[in-house]
């Protein structure tokens, strides 16, 4: 969709003043929108001087996303059919983080795993890949951006003889339940530089499309996240606020020192509250 500044002379309400609030929120095209709570941005509309001007822009960019779409909004009952009929849950073979969200990672879903090196990030990746395409029957694409990627590891996880070939082919009876790019923040974090809000831009674009891709084919996306330093000594995700409302659901991953036991904690969910965890055991 466009960017805002290009609608700057067809809508009176997106004025210069319009599109200084929406760049402080994060928000640079008319997707952007997509990916934010418009009760929580009216409200801080609430709070400006020139508040109604403020709301009747974003009054304007919600017609014109319903007329470029061209499709209904659907109300609350009209999701929940969807999501009943279309939207599945796939187990990523972990039962304990599997009963932590609520049965494993819901298809139309946009699912994060943040965690620092070492924290058992890609080996929960493979696991859940080989999980849903031997399980469900369905093909899975996974993204590589670290070259972690590891035939051997996931072989453990499918039962695989040693002598004959890992088929990693798409089969014209199977669609394609499951992406994962591991990890997101690999790519991200090069275009984030510097004081320019474009990279922020192409950050948010990239997770709408991302979530877009999971609602409208009923696919499963899972990405990881890597962890830096915040606040007197803490770590805290990486790609900073603005990507932290991308993802549907973020599953924090730790592992204790020297050991094979893991957790999993919840920080943002829809039905679960932030900070239930789970504790698993994985092995190498």
């Amino acid at each position: 969709m466009a960017p805002l500044k290009s609608l700057e002379e067809l809508y009176p309400f997106i004025d210069s003043n319009f599109l200084t609030f929406c760049a402080s929120h994060g928000i640079f095209t008319v997707e952007d929108f997509l990916i934010h709570d418009l009760y929580v941005l009216a409200a801080f509309a609430e709070q400006q001087p020139a508040s109604e001007k403020l709301k009747q822009g974003i009054t304007q960019i919600l017609s014109i996303i319903d007329v470029t779409e061209r499709q209904p909004w659907l109300n609350g009952l009209e999701l929940l059919e969807d999501a009943r009929e279309n939207k599945h849950i796939l187990s990523i073979g972990f039962e304990r983080v599997d009963v932590l969200l609520g049965g494993g990672l819901r298809e139309g879903q946009l699912t994060e795993i943040v965690g620092p090196s070492s924290s058992g990030k890609t080996q929960v990746c493979l696991r859940a890949a080989s999980n849903v395409a031997k399980n469900y029957n369905a093909e899975v694409f996974y993204v590589d951006t670290g070259n972690s990627f590891s035939p051997q590891r996931i072989s453990g996880f499918v039962n695989w003889k040693p002598g004959t070939a890992l088929d990693w082919t798409c089969k014209g009876d199977r669609r394609v339940q499951f992406l994962i790019i591991d990890s997101i923040s690999s790519l991200i974090t090069p275009i984030l530089g510097g004081s320019s809000s474009q990279g922020h831009a192409l950050m948010i674009s990239a997770g709408t499309l991302l979530k877009k891709i999971a609602h409208e084919h009923n696919i499963a996306v899972l990405v990881t996240n890597h962890t830096v330093g915040g606040d007197r000594g803490t770590s805290k995700p990486a790609l900073g606020e603005s990507w932290k409302s991308v993802p549907h659901v973020r599953l924090q991953l730790s592992r204790d020192a020297g050991s094979n036991v893991y957790q999993a904690s919840i920080l943002k969910h829809s039905s679960m509250a932030s900070g239930t965890a789970a504790r698993f055991v994985m092995y190498e």
